[in-house]
C-alpha cells in the first residue's frame, strides 16, 4: 500500500504579538492510502494545525508536505491538492450553504464543471454512502447535528477525494451523533477505499482505526495501533487525554492485582475480561 500523504521534517510557525511560535515541530509522517488514521491531542497540541497542513490550507514554514507526490507549496497545483484531500470541519453549519440537502451536496461537483448527469450520479452516491439519501429534499437546518455533519461529509466525497481529513467533526455532537459519524467513516473506508484522517480528542473514536497518533506541544509523542496506545494510560493522562472508560477500568483492576487483558477496548470484551477475572463466566 503506497502513501497518499508524506510529511518530511515539517515545522509550522506563526507570529503573535511579535513573538514566533511553533504549532508543529519537525514532524515526519506518512499516511497510507486506504488507511484510517486517528490523530489525538488536547486543545493546543497542534493537531488541528497538522490537519490543515495535510491539504495545503496551511503551508509549512520548514519542510515539505507531499500529497500523491505533489508538494502543497506548489501554487499551480493548489486546486489539485485540495481535490485529492477533502476537509470537514467541526461545525457543519459553516459548510452547509444551500436550502436543500441535494443542492448543497451538488455545490462542489458543480464547481468542478461536471456534466449535470454526472453531478446527479455523484450526489445520489454520496448521500447513499452517508446513509442520507432519504433526506435529499430536506432542509439542512431542520436536521440533527449528526445528520448535518453527514451532509457536510457527503458534499466533500461527491468531489471524489482520495483522502478525507476531518478536524474534530464530532466535537459539537451528542453521543448518538458522534457514533453516526464514526460509523460513516468506517463505511467510507471499507466500501469506497477512501483514506480517513480523523482529528479528535475523544479516545474512544480511535477504537476502529488502523493507527493512532498522539500529539502534544506540536510533536508526535506516540504512534501505534489503538490497543498499544491505550495501554499507555499514565502517559495519556499526563498530556490531558482521557482514555476510554473500559480501558481505564481494566487498567485499575490490573493495578489492584486482577488478571485481566488490558488490550481490549469494547464494552462486550471488557465485560468478559471482568467476568473471567471474577470467575463469573458460565461453565
Amino acid at each position: 500500500m503506497d502513501n497518499i500523504i508524506e510529511l518530511k521534517n515539517v515545522t509550522y510557525e506563526y507570529t503573535e504579538e511579535d513573538k514566533v511560535y511553533a504549532a508543529v515541530k519537525n514532524i515526519s509522517l506518512d499516511i497510507k492510502r486506504g488507511s484510517f488514521t486517528v490523530i489525538l491531542g488536547h486543545n493546543g497540541s497542534g493537531k488541528s494545525t497538522l490537519a490543515k497542513l495535510l491539504n495545503g490550507l496551511n503551508k509549512p514554514t520548514f519542510g515539505d508536505v507531499m500529497v500523491d507526490g505533489i508538494n502543497t507549496k506548489s501554487e499551480e497545483d493548489e486546486l489539485k491538492v485540495k481535490s485529492l484531500v477533502g476537509m470537514v470541519f467541526q461545525n457543519p453549519d459553516n459548510q452547509l450553504i444551500a436550502s436543500i440537502v441535494e443542492e448543497d451536496v451538488a455545490f462542489g461537483p458543480e464547481n468542478l464543471g461536471l456534466e449535470p448527469s454526472l453531478i446527479r450520479q455523484r450526489v445520489d452516491e454520496a448521500l447513499k454512502a452517508v446513509d442520507m439519501y432519504d433526506f435529499k429534499r430536506s432542509t439542512p437546518h431542520r436536521l440533527s447535528g449528526g445528520q448535518k455533519q453527514r451532509i457536510a461529509i457527503a458534499g466533500i466525497i461527491a468531489m471524489e477525494p482520495a483522502c478525507l481529513v476531518l478536524d474534530e467533526p464530532t466535537a459539537m455532537l451528542d453521543p448518538k451523533g458522534r457514533a453516526e459519524i464514526i460509523e460513516t467513516l468506517i463505511r467510507l473506508k471499507e466500501q469506497k477505499g477512501i483514506t480517513i484522517v480523523l482529528i479528535t480528542h475523544y479516545m474512544e473514536e480511535a477504537e476502529n482505526a488502523d493507527r493512532v497518533i498522539v500529539m502534544n506541544d506540536g510533536e508526535i509523542i506516540a504512534d501505534d495501533k489503538p490497543k498499544e496506545i491505550f495501554k499507555c494510560v499514565k502517559k495519556l493522562k499526563e498530556v490531558g487525554l482521557d482514555v476510554p472508560q473500559t480501558t481505564e477500568l481494566l487498567y485499575e483492576l490490573k493495578e489492584k492485582g486482577f488478571k485481566v487483558n488490558t488490550n481490549v477496548i469494547s464494552v462486550e470484551l471488557t465485560a468478559k475480561e471482568i467476568a473471567k477475572a471474577l470467575n463469573l463466566e458460565e461453565k
